[in-house]
C-alpha cells in the first residue's frame, strides 16, 4: 500500500502510538552509530540538512546503524505509548537513499514491563522489501493488543520514522479512571475523526498530553475567505457526561479563533466515518465563547448538561488555531460505546 488515499482510509479515527509526544520510547537498539534511536519516534517530518556532518559522519534525521561486516541484522525495541491494537505501520525511509535497509520485519508483544529474554514476540509484519526515500506503508491485522514493537532491519541501514497507527485499549476498571477524567484524551482512547481543514496543523494534535510545544503542535486551518466556520469531530474514548471543558490556544497569538463552540451527541457504536452531516443536528454542549491568545480557557458553568455523549464537534468561528481540547467528566458506566 503506497497511496495517500489508502493511508487516509486506514488511519481514519486512529492515532500514532509510536509518537514520542504520547510517551512512546525507544528502549534499546543493536547499534546507533550514525543516528540515535529516539529520532525514529519524533512527530515532526524528517528533514534533510545539506552539508551537515557530526563526528560520526553525515547528520541524518532518523535511526541509522553502521555498515554491518558480519552475520546477523540490526534491530530496535520500542515501548508504545499505550496498550493498543494496530492497523497500519509506516516504515519511513525519507532522505535515506543509498543507506536504507532493503528489508525489514516487525514483531510485537504485550508486557507490563520491559521485555526480557523470555518475552514472547509475535510476528506482526513478516520479512518485507523496503524502498528508499519514501513512506513504506503496511497494513497489519488489528486483533491482539500490544505494548512493544521490535523493528528488524536487514542487514543494516537507516530509517527516518516508524509510525504505528491504531487504537488505544483502555482499562476503564482502573481506579485512576473512576472519577472525573479527560474523556477525549488520546491516551484514554479519544480520537480525531474528521475536520473540514487541516492546512497548517493536524487535528490529532488536539488530544495530545501537555501544552503544545509550538503552533505546529496544534490544529490550525487556513484563513477563511468565505462564509461559515471551521470544525473538527472528535470521538470520546468512552461515552460520558462532560462537566468541564478546557480549550488551549497555546502559541496562537495572531491566529487564534474569535470564538469556539461545541456540539455533542451520544452515538453508540458509531463508525469512524464522516459524521459531518449528522453533526449539523447535534445539541449545543458549549455555546460560542470568546477566545484569547495563548491562553487556557476553562468552562464549567457554561457547559450544558446533555447527559452521556460519545462524540463532539468543535467549531472555530470563523477559523484559526487551537492547541488542545479537554473534556472532563465521568464515564457512563452503563452506556455501550
Amino acid at each position: 500500500m503506497s497511496t495517500d488515499d489508502s493511508e487516509a482510509a486506514l488511519i481514519a479515527g486512529r492515532i500514532n502510538l509510536a509518537d514520542a509526544r504520547l510517551g512512546a520510547v525507544g528502549l534499546s537498539a543493536s547499534d546507533e552509530f550514525f543516528a540515535p534511536l529516539q529520532r525514529l519516534l519524533q512527530a515532526s517530518e524528517p528533514e534533510w540538512r545539506a552539508g551537515v556532518y557530526d563526528e560520526h559522519g553525515k547528520w541524518m534525521d532518523g535511526w541509522e546503524t553502521r555498515r554491518r561486516r558480519g552475520p546477523g541484522h540490526d534491530h530496535c525495541v520500542i515501548r508504545l505509548a499505550a496498550p493498543c491494537t494496530l492497523s497500519l505501520l509506516d516504515i519511513d525511509t525519507r532522505h535515506f537513499t543509498g543507506n536504507y535497509p532493503p528489508h525489514a520485519s516487525v514483531l510485537a508483544c504485550h508486557s507490563a514491563s520491559t521485555p526480557g529474554p523470555a518475552a514472547v514476540w509475535t510476528e506482526l509484519l513478516p520479512h518485507v522489501a523496503l524502498a528508499g526515500n519514501q513512506h513504506n506503508y503496511f497494513a497489519v491485522p488489528a486483533t491482539d493488543s500490544w505494548t512493544h514493537l521490535k523493528l528488524n532491519i536487514f542487514p543494516d541501514g537507516g530509517v527516518a520514522r516508524l509510525r504505528a497507527w491504531g487504537e488505544v485499549r483502555v482499562d476503564w476498571s482502573a481506579p485512576t479512571l473512576s472519577g472525573e477524567v479527560d474523556l477525549v484524551a488520546a491516551l484514554h482512547g479519544g480520537r480525531a475523526l474528521c475536520a473540514n481543514d487541516q492546512h497548517y496543523g493536524s487535528m490529532h494534535n488536539l488530544l495530545l498530553p501537555g501544552r503544545g510545544a509550538s503552533m505546529a503542535d496544534g490544529w490550525e486551518t487556513r484563513r477563511r475567505r468565505e462564509p461559515g466556520h471551521d470544525w473538527v469531530i472528535l470521538a470520546l474514548g468512552r461515552a460520558g457526561t462532560v462537566r468541564r471543558i478546557e480549550l488551549d490556544t497555546a502559541h496562537f497569538r495572531g491566529n487564534f479563533p474569535h470564538q469556539v463552540s461545541i456540539h455533542a451527541a451520544l452515538l453508540p457504536g458509531a463508525p469512524a466515518a464522516d459524521l459531518s452531516s449528522q453533526s449539523l443536528y447535534w445539541p449545543v454542549l458549549l455555546s460560542a465563547q470568546p477566545m484569547r491568545a495563548d491562553h487556557v480557557h476553562s468552562f464549567a458553568a457554561e457547559v450544558q448538561d446533555l447527559g452521556p455523549v460519545s462524540h463532539v464537534r468543535v467549531n472555530l468561528h470563523p477559523d484559526g488555531g487551537l492547541s488542545r481540547v479537554r473534556l472532563f467528566g465521568n464515564r457512563a458506566v452503563d452506556t455501550v460505546d
